[in-house]
């Protein structure tokens, strides 16, 4: 069984910052789930593109408001506690964080916990 808590991820190669986000990353490849388990925090006010190509990726909003848009959609959706997406088709879409808000979230195939964002707002396959 693993056990592992957000503090012992803290300040570690398993915390990723970005520009409008910081991701604990509970659960990633090397661990063996399949899939990576992240705590992942987004600054309020920010605006971010994003398009996964090679994970999908689903979000449970613990606290905080936010927005996505599916750019392809044409569609935007309101986020706040309770809500869970899940970018199941490679979705473009824009994230805009009205708060600070904390997600829980999933990626298929599980992420190794040094990825971050390219030009296209994806993540690289990076195998270990």
């Amino acid at each position: 069984m693993i056990v592992r808590t957000v503090e012992e991820v803290k300040g570690t190669e398993r915390e990723v910052v970005g520009p409008t986000f910081t991701s604990r990353r509970l659960l990633i490849k090397r661990d063996g789930a399949g899939f990576s388990l992240h705590e992942t925090w987004v600054k309020g006010g920010t605006t971010a593109f994003h398009q996964y190509k090679n994970h999908v990726e689903a979000c449970f909003c613990i606290e905080g408001e936010a927005e996505i848009e599916v750019v392809d959609e044409g569609r935007t959706v309101s986020i706040r506690p309770g809500v869970m997406y899940c970018l199941d088709r490679h979705d473009r879409h824009i994230v805009r964080a009205k708060t600070d808000v904390r997600y829980v979230c999933v990626f298929v195939p599980a992420l190794t916990g040094r990825e971050i964002h390219d030009a296209e707002g994806s993540y690289p396959l990076i195998e270990e």
